[in-house]
């Protein structure tokens, strides 16, 4: 699978243009925030949604910014990966829809 890195954003689709996976990060001053994550369901269970966020952190720490993230799985991916320095806002709440 490919995926195509954006500002704010890593996603995958497939040959007819639907989104099968996708990452979000807004940043705001010097901290992205990971406020989304998607895997579409014929794809679950393959570890993409971990690739996606892992993906995400090295992204935002290539541009020297602080990771924050509210998405939930983001959240408990942080909770397991120890070595990636989270700011966590407040309250946890993952974007709905696209």
């Amino acid at each position: 699978m490919e995926f195509v890195v954006e500002k704010d954003r890593i996603y995958a689709e497939d040959s007819d243009g639907k989104l099968l996976a996708e990452v979000t990060f807004p940043t705001k001053g010097s901290v992205s925030t990971i406020d989304h994550t998607f895997v579409d369901d014929s794809l679950r269970g393959q570890g993409i949604a971990g690739k996606l966020v892992k993906m995400a952190a090295d992204t935002i720490l290539s541009e020297e910014n602080k990771i924050a993230a509210t998405c939930p799985y983001a959240v408990s991916w942080f909770e397991k990966h120890p070595e990636y320095k989270v700011i966590y806002p407040a309250a946890p709440a993952c974007r709905v829809g696209k």
